[in-house]
């Protein structure tokens, strides 16, 4: 008589050829969409992830699983951008914009909605969309509140303002640059004078 698998034997970790595909998947598909937007076809991204399209339906078995993979992902990672701003910023200005800053800097490894991708419908997702807002929420309350940022600023523009700045494309440094002095002075503005 054989005894049924235990739990722990059935939960295999993945093997490393499986994650470093699914690494290059999620780096082709990133690019491809940035690139070609999302109606781009599987068959371009298996062939820049360097793998088969059969690869690519084992990872993300429809187009669907693996935009709302992508925009998960993203999400996830502006997240924990938002929740390092309020960590580390000295004030609400500068929380807001070490926030907006690392978007500048991750511009071409996010896949949101205003850069092209989907709209997320995951529940999961909207979770951490909405967590996002309100991290950006407490920030703003909290420079109205000691009198360094003006009221009337809502999340929304902070997320949309930053996502138009960190609109992906090739690296350029005297954009990146240009991205920041406007970033300076959209701060300026919502600066309260003394």
């Amino acid at each position: 008589m054989t005894s049924a698998p235990s739990p722990r034997a059935s939960r295999r970790e993945p093997r490393s050829d499986a994650l470093r595909n699914h690494q290059e998947l999620i780096r082709a598909a990133t690019a491809a969409v940035h690139r070609e937007g999302p109606r781009v076809p599987l068959g371009t991204i298996a062939a820049d992830a360097g793998v088969g399209i059969g690869t690519l339906y084992r990872h993300f078995a429809t187009r669907e699983d693996l935009l709302s993979h992508l925009t998960h992902r993203s999400f996830e990672q502006v997240l924990a951008n938002a929740r390092a701003a309020e960590r580390d910023g000295a004030t609400p200005a500068e929380c807001l914009r070490l926030f907006i800053d690392a978007a500048i800097s991750q511009r071409n490894e996010l896949v949101l909605p205003l850069h092209g991708g989907p709209q997320p419908t995951a529940e999961t997702t909207l979770a951490v969309r909405d967590e996002v807002h309100d991290i950006v929420r407490r920030i703003i309350e909290r420079g109205v509140a000691d009198a360094s940022l003006l009221p009337g600023v809502t999340p929304h523009e902070v997320v949309v303002f930053g996502a138009m700045l960190a609109q992906p494309r090739p690296s350029d440094p005297d954009w990146d640059a240009t991205c920041r002095r406007l970033l300076a002075t959209y701060l300026r503005g919502l600066r309260r004078e003394p």
